[in-house]
């Protein structure tokens, strides 16, 4: 059974929205068809940011997905169809997908490539579960991800990492886990995920699977091929001060600018945030979705040339 029980058409300022039954406490809103489509995370944080300001008397609590929000309410307070119905009339009132302006910060965080932590993560996995894997080469997965992607070297992977902000389009899989996405098309880059999946990855350890880039908040299993370290993201002590309102760092909406540290100093910019004397670089900026997507226009076809040369790297590869 699908559990839909309603939808809207799209429209030529909307998406299509399908009300899906997600039990009896929750409804999955989900926004146009399945695609890696940015402009549905755009409208997908636009609803959530207007939810918070317009909050149903019931609803408990909202989640945003890429193109989706998992809404927990009170059947004794709110029916199903009475929350449809809010939000049917959040959906009329929202300003078109091209037109929207989305408040958020842009975070500028250190990272250090083919760090320790990460080659430690890499070898364990080589030695105990996989010694064959294609995806580790000499003792990390940077060479995999420069042929993978048709880049020149391991230099060209680190500028496409640095060559544009990436959009956190949401939260998940562990607290305060951001997935990222490139804005600018010309530096996206991909690659296939571990198979099987490593057992340990260190903390703030950073990878990409498929096109989408995520920080590890904290110590756990993983399956996105490692290319670098930065400083936490998350800490439900709050032992910084950047943690005390909030144990999460980086929340849906931000954009995210990394900068090229040596791992001499992104140790010690960790040890300065475990001190409280680290000093996080963010500034809150209003991203116009109209800008980006005439910026997107203009590159349309570098970024489709360079993306044919990776789909041509790639289909010489070795999968995982």
């Amino acid at each position: 059974m699908s559990g839909i029980v309603a939808h809207r058409a799209a429209t030529d300022e909307h998406p299509a929205v399908t009300y899906r039954a997600a039990g009896d406490r929750c409804l999955l809103v989900e926004y146009g068809e399945i695609a890696l489509d940015l402009e549905l995370n755009f409208f997908t944080i636009a609803t959530m940011a207007s939810l918070a300001e317009h909050m149903p008397p019931g609803l408990v609590e909202a989640a945003p997905g890429f193109r989706s929000l998992l809404l927990n309410y009170s059947p004794s307070v709110i029916s199903q169809k009475t929350l449809v119905g809010a939000l049917d009339e959040l959906h009329d009132a929202q300003r078109p997908v091209r037109s929207l302006a989305l408040a958020g910060r842009r975070i500028t965080l250190p990272i250090a490539f083919d760090d320790s932590a990460s080659r430690e993560a890499v070898g364990r996995y080589a030695a105990i579960t996989r010694p064959d894997a294609p995806n580790v080469q000499n003792g990390s997965n940077i060479e995999y991800l420069v042929e993978y992607n048709g880049l020149d070297g391991p230099q060209a992977l680190y500028d496409a990492v640095l060559g544009t902000d990436w959009w956190t389009a949401y939260n998940g899989f562990f607290p305060g886990l951001p997935f990222l996405y490139p804005l600018d098309p010309r530096h996206a880059i991909t690659a296939p995920r571990y198979n099987p999946t490593r057992r340990w990855t260190a903390a703030s350890t950073v990878g990409i699977g498929g096109p989408c880039v995520a920080i590890y908040p904290v110590e756990s299993g993983g399956s996105y091929q490692l290319f670098g370290r930065t400083v936490p993201i998350y800490d439900h002590l709050g032992r910084h001060d950047v943690f005390r309102d909030d144990p999460l760092l980086i929340r849906p909406g931000d954009r995210i600018q990394f900068e090229w540290v040596t791992e001499e100093e992104l140790i010690h910019a960790r040890r300065e945030v475990l001190e409280n004397r680290y000093t996080y670089t963010i500034r809150d900026e209003v991203f116009i979705v109209a800008d980006h997507l005439a910026r997107n226009a203009e590159l349309a076809g570098e970024a489709a040339r360079l993306r044919a040369n990776r789909e041509a790297a790639a289909s010489r590869m070795a999968v995982p």
